[in-house]
């Protein structure tokens, strides 16, 4: 988990290649939040296939609106609506290190598709096209992950230093971490939005999230309700 040596030069090969398009600057001065790199060790669970959709949160809040959704199957971004919808929801949000373990898909790469420079075919926000959204899957059948700005169960700690090895939520008071976010700045206007799909990106939430729920494995078939759908 984390920003490795191998990824910064990824990043750089990128920087060098696109000449003088892109000042990556920032980016490296804020390598240190992706940072150190560790190993932590994920229990199997479950995650759901794409962020909860504008029809899928009004199943739990009949009365939400979404001011940046053009459809119901749209990605659904929540405002003040999250306490309620986190009090509502029968699952849990993942932890940072499982979301990062479920974007990976067993990759070790700046994506799941590689140290490439990743463009507009991996940002989806709706999902309503199956075709489309089959062909941003990754290896685990997981669709746009770093597409949607995504709430994880951590609370915001500006580094990975000490962070638990065995990938439960480092939980406490503040702003919780949000992962990926490529999608929420279409268009895309060549301020380095493709930085925000890389695996290790991470950053605070501050004004919306989308969801994209998670829960344990069932122990029986007595369990199954448990799942995301």
């Amino acid at each position: 988990m984390g920003l490795s040596d191998a990824e910064l030069e990824a990043v750089r090969a990128i920087e060098r290649a696109d000449g003088a398009d892109d000042d990556l600057e920032a980016f490296f001065a804020g390598a240190v939040r992706a940072r150190p790199v560790r190993e932590v060790r994920v229990e199997p669970f479950l995650i759901a296939r794409h962020p909860l959709t504008v029809a899928q949160v009004r199943h739990w809040l009949p009365e939400y609106e979404d001011s940046f959704a053009e459809s119901a199957s749209n990605t659904a971004r929540i405002e003040d609506e999250l306490d309620d919808l986190l009090g509502a929801l029968p699952f849990r949000l993942p932890s940072e290190a499982e979301w990062e373990y479920a974007a990976r898909a067993g990759t070790t790469t700046l994506t799941f598709g590689g140290d490439g420079r990743p463009d507009k075919d991996q940002v989806l926000g709706d999902f309503a096209d199956e075709e489309r959204t089959a062909a941003a899957e990754n290896a685990f059948g997981l669709a746009a992950m770093g597409s949607a700005n995504e709430i994880c169960a951590d609370v915001w700690v500006p580094h990975l230093t000490d962070a638990p090895a065995d990938a439960r939520p480092r939980t406490g008071d503040g702003p919780r971490v949000a992962r990926g976010g490529g999608g929420d700045l279409h268009p895309w206007q060549g301020c380095d939005e493709w930085l925000l799909l890389l695996s290790a990106t991470r950053d605070e939430v501050q004004d919306f999230t989308a969801i994209r729920p998670a829960a344990r494995v069932p122990t029986s078939a007595a369990s199954e309700s448990d799942c995301p759908r």
